[in-house]
C-alpha cells in the first residue's frame, strides 16, 4: 500500500513497483491509509510523513496498536532528512526510513529485503518457539550483515572511494563537517549543448533514460583513466583527477576517450529517440583544490573548491566561443607533456617533434604556439592526440590571462587537414599578434578554404574582420 498526500508521487511508485510484478493499492490520507489497511490488509506499507490532517508518524502509531495490523512492515518515504525525525521514526518501529528524491533501484532494493525478510518471519510462526527464536536471530543477523555491506556498496556511488579516503581516512564513521585536504589535481568540466532544446522535444522519461546512459558512458572513460565523478550538475559533469604527477595526463586522456564514446553513443541516438547527435564541450585546468565536507551539521556534501574548479568551468564555457570540444590550460599541458618527457612508460619511444613560433606582442614577452606529434598511450592507441596554442585568454572572474590549448583526438575526421593546415594557422597567429590583421585574415582564409572545420581558425577570422571593420564587433570575447 502506497500513502502519499501528492498524487504524482503515487504515479510514479505505482509505475516503479508494478514494473518488478507488486500489486499496488493507494491512499491519499491517513484516514484513508487506516481504513483501507484494515480492508486489505497489505503486505508492506510505503508512508509519507507531511501530510495534512494526520501526519505519515500518527498512521505508524496506530498501524502499530492494531492487534490485526501491528506486523505489517513500514517504510517511510519522505523529504525530511533530519536526524530527529529518523529518531522518531525507529521510535515508532518504522522496517526503514528512505528520503526523497527517492533513489528507485535502493527503494526497490529495500522493499524486496524488507518483504522478504517478513515472510520469514511469518513461517518461523508455524515452527517450535524456542526455535523459532533462534532461527530468526540468525536471519536477522545475517540480514543485517547483508543490507550493512548492500548500503556500503550503495554509499560508494553517492561518495567516490577516492573522495572517501580523502575526507574519511578512518571509514565512513569518521565523516563529519570540515574535513578538509589540500591537494594538486587536474578538474574536467563537461557540458552537454543544446540540452534544454533536446529536453523539451522530448518526455521527460526518455531523457532520463538517454542521459543516464550517456553519463555510464563517461563515468566508465573517466573511471579508466583514474579520475571520479564529483558531482553531475543536471547535464553536466565535474570530475576529479588526483593520481600522483599523472593526472594531467590522465585528464587529457580521458576528455579524448570522452569525445570518442560520443561517436559510439551517436551512433546509437535512435534507440533514445535523438534526432541529432549530442555535442559536448570539455575544459581542463590543473591547479591546487581543496576537497571536504561542506554544509551543516545535519545535512553536508563532499565537494572540491578553489580555483582550478572555476578555471575549468570557464574554459569548458569557451569551447563554445572557439568551437572547441576541449579546451585545456596551459598549467595542464605543460605538466602532462613534463610527465611524459621524465620517462613514463606511457610515452613513446620516439621524440615528440614541437614547433615554436617566437611571436612579439603589444606590451607582452614573447609566447610559445605549440602543435604537437600525437602522444601515443601504449595501453590505449585510441586516445592518441594532438593539442595546439589557440589563445591568451582572461576568463570573468580572473586577475591574470593564462594560456589555453585546443586538444583533439588523432581519430577525428579533421585532424589530417589540421596537420598540413598548421603552417598556415601559426603565420596567422603571428600575423594576428603583431597587429597585421589584413595579412592574419589572408592566412585564415587560405586555411578555411582547405579546411572549413577549423572553427578555431574561423574564430580568427572573424576577429580580424572585426578589427578591419568589415562585421560588427562581438562584444562577448573573453579572450585578450
Amino acid at each position: 500500500m502506497l500513502v502519499d498526500d501528492e498524487p504524482a508521487n503515487l504515479i510514479l511508485l505505482e509505475e516503479l513497483l508494478q514494473l518488478k510484478g507488486y500489486a499496488t493499492v493507494s491512499a491519499v490520507s491517513g484516514d484513508e491509509a487506516l481504513e483501507m489497511a484494515r480492508k486489505s490488509q497489505p503486505d508492506l506499507i510505503l508512508l509519507d510523513i507531511m501530510m495534512p490532517e494526520m501526519d505519515g508518524f500518527e498512521v505508524c502509531s496506530r498501524l502499530r496498536q492494531d492487534s490485526v495490523l501491528q506486523t505489517v512492515p513500514i517504510i517511510f518515504l519522505t523529504a525530511l532528512d533530519d536526524d530527529m525525525s529518523r529518531l522518531r521514526g525507529l521510535e515508532m518501529m518504522a522496517d526503514d526510513y528512505l528520503t526523497k528524491p527517492l533513489n528507485s533501484r535502493l527503494m526497490l532494493a529495500k522493499v524486496e529485503s524488507v518483504l522478504r525478510l517478513s515472510q520469514m518471519r511469518s513461517q518461523a510462526v508455524t515452527s517450535d518457539f524456542n526455535q523459532q527464536v533462534k532461527e530468526q536471530s540468525k536471519r536477522q543477523i545475517a540480514a543485517a550483515w547483508e543490507a550493512n555491506e548492500y548500503l556500503s556498496e550503495k554509499f560508494q556511488l553517492f561518495v567516490p572511494e577516492q573522495l572517501l579516503e580523502r575526507i574519511a581516512p578512518q571509514g565512513v564513521e569518521s565523516i563529519q563537517l570540515g574535513n578538509v585536504t589540500e591537494a594538486e589535481m587536474t578538474i574536467l568540466f563537461c557540458d552537454i549543448r543544446g540540452f534544454t532544446a533536446i529536453a523539451e522535444s522530448q518526455e521527460a522519461r526518455e531523457t532520463f533514460e538517454w542521459l543516464n546512459a550517456f553519463f555510464t558512458e563517461m563515468n566508465d572513460r573517466i573511471n579508466s583513466h583514474g579520475g571520479f565523478i564529483d558531482k553531475y550538475l543536471g547535464d553536466a559533469i565535474m570530475a576529479v583527477f588526483d593520481r600522483p604527477k599523472s593526472h594531467p595526463l590522465d585528464a587529457i586522456e580521458a576528455a579524448v576517450a570522452m569525445q570518442e564514446s560520443l561517436h559510439k553513443f551517436n551512433a546509437d541516438r535512435h534507440q533514445y529517440n535523438l534526432a541529432y547527435p549530442v555535442n559536448i564541450g570539455i575544459g581542463i585546468n590543473t591547479g591546487i583544490g581543496t576537497i571536504g565536507t561542506l554544509g551543516s551539521a545535519r545535512r553536508m556534501d563532499s565537494t572540491v573548491i578553489g580555483d582550478v574548479v572555476n578555471t575549468a568551468s570557464r574554459l569548458e564555457n569557451l569551447t563554445k566561443i572557439y568551437g572547441c570540444q576541449i579546451i585545456v590550460s596551459e598549467s595542464a599541458i605543460v605538466q602532462a607533456r613534463e610527465f611524459i618527457n621524465d620517462g613514463s612508460d606511457r610515452s613513446n619511444s620516439n621524440s615528440c617533434l614541437l614547433l615554436k613560433c617566437d611571436l612579439e606582442r603589444e606590451g607582452q614577452d614573447s609566447f610559445t604556439s605549440d602543435f604537437q606529434t600525437p602522444i601515443l598511450d601504449n595501453q590505449a592507441a585510441s586516445n592518441n592526440y594532438y593539442y595546439r596554442w589557440i589563445d591568451r585568454v582572461m576568463p570573468r572572474g580572473k586577475q591574470q590571462a593564462i594560456e589555453i590549448y585546443e586538444v583533439w583526438a588523432a581519430t577525428s575526421l579533421d585532424s589530417e587537414k589540421k596537420q598540413l593546415t598548421q603552417p598556415l594557422f601559426d603565420k596567422g597567429i603571428q600575423a594576428w599578434q603583431a597587429s597585421k590583421f589584413v595579412a592574419a585574415l589572408g592566412y585564415f582564409q587560405q586555411l578555411l578554404a582547405q579546411n572549413p572545420a577549423d572553427t578555431v581558425a574561423n574564430f580568427y577570422l572573424e576577429r580580424c574582420q572585426e578589427k578591419l571593420g568589415l562585421i560588427p564587433a562581438n562584444s562577448n570575447r573573453e579572450t585578450t
